[in-house]
């Protein structure tokens, strides 16, 4: 699995929180997002698309598993939607696999991420999200990526 090291700096996002299990639920609410989006114009060839699961569901009751969809946005963009949140994302140092995107390709990826951070000398930092980053322009090529927040060396 191809693994690359980089900053993701800070964005601005507009976001729509899926709460209960991990799963078929996180795509409808990636297309809610996606309308959402296209309707406000907001979607084109440099949208990125971001899926963070906010919730270890080893650790969470799947129930309480809350799943945030986001669309990175311009600072001064103004959300008129009461289903759509705006936030900020700080920047932080992240692993970057770069895999195909398919449902079974990104289950697969859940499952060996781990064990190639650790081989490559890398720990995790808990204290942010996991992120799966979906580029227009990756996903036109069928890739997307999961990004895995680092501690510091």
């Amino acid at each position: 699995m191809k693994m690359n090291i980089e900053v993701m700096p800070e964005c601005e996002i507009a976001y729509i929180r899926q709460i209960g299990p991990y799963g078929r639920r996180n795509i409808q609410t990636m297309e809610r997002l996606k309308a959402w989006a296209t309707m406000n114009h907001l979607l084109n060839e440099d949208s990125i698309i971001l899926g963070i699961p906010q919730d270890n569901p080893e650790t969470t009751n799947p129930e309480n598993c809350r799943y945030d969809v986001c669309l990175i946005t311009a600072a001064d963009q103004s959300i008129r939607d009461d289903d759509v949140s705006k936030g900020k994302i700080s920047e932080s140092n992240y692993a970057v696999f770069e895999i195909d995107h398919s449902a079974e390709a990104v289950q697969q990826a859940w499952h060996e991420i781990f064990q190639e951070l650790s081989s490559h000398g890398y720990e995790m930092d808990g204290s942010k999200p996991i992120v799966e980053r979906y580029a227009t322009k990756m996903v036109k090529n069928h890739r997307c990526e999961i990004c895995v927040p680092i501690v510091n060396r």
